[in-house]
């Protein structure tokens, strides 16, 4: 279920699974690079987005399309510096954090992470629970509780492996962009108005607020953890001119992607303007409201349609992508794996809990709330995301010609201001809202106490690398330093297990034992019977298929021993992955050889994963043979 990670690379199992480095100059190469971006994308148009594009549309029409433009630059400014992290130092961001902060710093920084990441999935369950109670009238709590079932899902994509995942995303996204699309067409809205909204202007202070609620749920900060693990699926050649070129693709996937996000939630505003604005209902911002008006206003039944389709795949898309975010921050700061489906039902959980809990205490009503809550939540962490990124990538003695400009710096840390500083102002204001309707002494304390925590939390990763001599090397050393290789201890194996499966290659996997063993090791011939029989009764079992594999297996073993070498067998019965451990125990091998077939994806369910479930029971070597 969990192991200590004993490697560097960021997602392990897709690090690298794209080689751009061998493809010829051409479309096909420029295409390899796009993907990860629009897996940070979605997380820009996610439902937590959808109630402050709709407040603002409703209330101002088009006068705050510009407050999206400014977040999307920024967005984008920030997501650019991200996959450079990746690219240039081969780090994702946790990991760069953990070689950098002290480890209690880290730990705080990994909460944080998570607690970001469980709002994010609360946002997401929220608004697919929302979408399927509009399209079907199931009730919320029933709706919040199917989304637990999207676990199964996202083990099914990442078994296809990174570019498949990214094709199923760029579908979701598709079909939100289309949903939009089509509701955009239907309000027809003039568009020398929407011109209009892209000149700054704030009409006045609730305006201001709006604006704050826009800026705030469109940068998240386990998208900067993501994006910089993601570029690393694409293998580069580790050259100056590689290098380049991967950070020029990188920036034109993000732009592409980005563009997309803001035209989704520009559509969002617009259709809100348009249909609500126009009209003169300007309180319109939950999205059941949006929903039920639509069909009226608009004439037609296909847009409240779309509106619930789009939400649920706003919803899916950025549920994916808030599971991979999860598994980079727990193995970058914890330098620990879990099993990719307990990871997802562990970030599910916590999000579906509080979920249920709400909507069975308090009614739906309150949904929206628990969304604005999300929002907050998220808010909070941005600053301990961006602050030591920008500290990262300008950093000249990590990444020495590729650290970004001073003028790009000074940028980077106006925008970080502008963000931490709307950030708190958001959090002040629903602190001194609390305070002013609440006599309860303890939960005041609480959050005065918490506001110390998190402003001083704050400046230390601010002043940290600044004001201190040189960086360490980590809280959690990743390589030791190197001296040279010491005298090698060649091991030699006096006793050699081999997995056969009676498949046209057992001679391969025999010929690759001897080989270890060069003659001298003994060889221990291991067949796990599969048979109905043999899984009810075991060793008790006499059947055919019994009968057949025993004597097979002892016609290797005398056909090896006719060669000089010395072999036993072994059957085991029922769990096959079960008994080979259990017969390796017994029989005291010191190797083992087994054969891979190179399934995945279905196939690994139907027909099981024996190498991962043996290997993880096992401390001897395993000699794993591609047959």
């Amino acid at each position: 279920m969990m192991n200590r990670i004993k490697g560097d690379a960021s997602l392990s199992e897709v690090h690298e699974s794209v080689d751009i480095s061998k493809k010829s100059l051409g479309w096909r190469r420029i295409l390899a690079f796009f993907g990860p971006a629009y897996l940070v994308s979605v997380g820009y148009m996610d439902p937590g987005n959808w109630a402050t594009d709709l407040a603002g549309g409703s209330r101002f029409g088009y006068a705050l399309i510009w407050v999206l433009l400014m977040s999307n630059l920024m967005a984008l400014l920030l997501q650019t510096l991200s996959a450079r992290l990746g690219i240039v130092r081969g780090r994702d961001l946790a990991q760069a954090n953990r070689e950098t902060y002290p480890r209690p710093v880290n730990f705080l920084l990994y909460i944080l992470a998570e607690v970001a990441i469980a709002a994010t999935d609360l946002a997401e369950v929220l608004g697919m629970a929302i979408g399927i109670n509009l399209l079907t009238g199931l009730p919320l709590i029933w709706g919040v509780a199917i989304t637990v079932f999207d676990t199964f899902l996202l083990l099914f994509l990442q078994r296809l492996g990174i570019r498949k995942m990214e094709a199923f995303i760029i579908g979701l996204v598709a079909i939100v962009g289309l949903s939009f699309l089509v509701e955009i067409i239907i309000a027809k809205p003039a568009f020398a108005d929407i011109a209009t909204g892209l000149v700054p202007s704030l009409p006045n202070d609730q305006a201001l607020y709006i604006a704050i609620g826009i800026i705030g749920a469109t940068v998240m900060p386990h998208n900067l953890y993501l994006h910089s693990a993601l570029v690393q699926t694409r293998k580069i050649a580790k050259t100056k001119e590689g290098i380049k070129q991967a950070l020029k693709w990188s920036f034109v996937d993000s732009a592409v992607a980005l563009n997309v996000a803001f035209l989704v939630n520009a559509a969002i505003l617009i259709l809100a303007a348009t249909t609500f604005f126009k009209k003169g209902l300007v309180e319109v911002a939950e999205i059941k409201q949006a929903h039920q008006l639509l069909s009226g206003l608009l004439g037609s039944s296909v847009a409240p349609v779309l509106f619930a389709v789009a939400l649920i795949a706003a919803g899916q898309s950025s549920t994916v992508t808030g599971t991979l975010a999860g598994q980079i921050v727990m193995e970058g700061y914890l330098r620990l794996r879990i099993n990719p489906w307990m990871r997802r039902l562990l970030t599910r959980l916590l999000a579906i809990v509080p979920a249920i809990l709400v909507i069975a205490i308090a009614g739906e009503k309150e949904v929206d709330s628990l969304l604005v809550l999300s929002q907050v939540i998220l808010s909070m962490q941005l600053g301990f995301a961006i602050i030591p990124l920008i500290h990262f990538v300008s950093d000249k003695k990590t990444m020495g010609d590729y650290a970004i400009k001073p003028v790009v710096q000074v940028i980077a840390w106006l925008v970080t201001t502008i963000l931490v500083y709307l950030n708190i102002r958001m959090l002040v204001n629903e602190a001194t809202g609390f305070f002013a309707g609440s006599t309860n002494i303890f939960w005041k304390a609480v959050i005065i106490a918490g506001g110390a925590i998190f402003l001083g939390l704050l400046l230390y990763i601010i002043f940290y690398p600044v004001f201190s001599k040189r960086l360490k090397a980590g809280s959690i050393q990743m390589h030791p330093q190197m001296e040279g290789l010491q005298k090698l201890n060649i091991p030699s194996y006096k006793k050699i297990a081999v997995a056969l499966d009676f498949g046209e290659q057992d001679d391969t996997l025999l010929a690759h034992a001897i080989g270890q063993g060069q003659g001298h090791a003994e060889y221990v011939l291991i067949h796990v019977v599969e048979s109905a029989s043999a899984r009810i009764l075991g060793r008790e079992s006499d059947d055919y298929e019994t009968r057949h594999d025993l004597a097979r297996l002892q016609s290797y073993m005398q056909q090896l021993q006719e060669q000089g070498l010395t072999a036993t067998c072994h059957l085991g019965f029922r769990h096959r992955a079960e008994e080979i451990v259990r017969i390796i125990k017994e029989s005291g091998a010191d190797m083992l050889v087994i054969g891979a077939h190179r399934h995945s994806g279905i196939k690994d369910w139907l027909y099981g994963e024996t190498i991962n479930s043996v290997r993880h029971e096992l401390k001897i070597p395993i000699l794993v043979v591609n047959l």
